[in-house]
């Protein structure tokens, strides 16, 4: 399903951290070493049919590289 956010992310936890990460090895390969973390957060997003939703969204960031592969987790509304 293709999304934006719209503004910013709000109650970002952490979910896991480097080795905890199932993923670790294909997000190396891909995007290249760093201090991986895997977040959630709550987020208002747009879907491409232009509805606008609250979600939970998931989400892998490392220093220097950003966020990657953001994914819906669940609706909120």
């Amino acid at each position: 399903m293709h999304f934006e956010v719209i503004g910013k992310i709000t109650n970002i936890e952490t979910i896991a951290i480097n080795h905890s990460i199932r993923e670790l090895a294909r997000l190396r390969e891909q995007y290249g070493a760093g201090h991986w973390r895997k977040l959630k957060g709550v987020a208002t997003i747009i879907l491409s049919n232009h509805n606008l939703r609250q979600a939970e969204v998931h989400w892998y960031e490392a220093h220097g590289i950003g966020k990657k592969k953001m994914k819906i987790k669940k609706f909120l509304d």
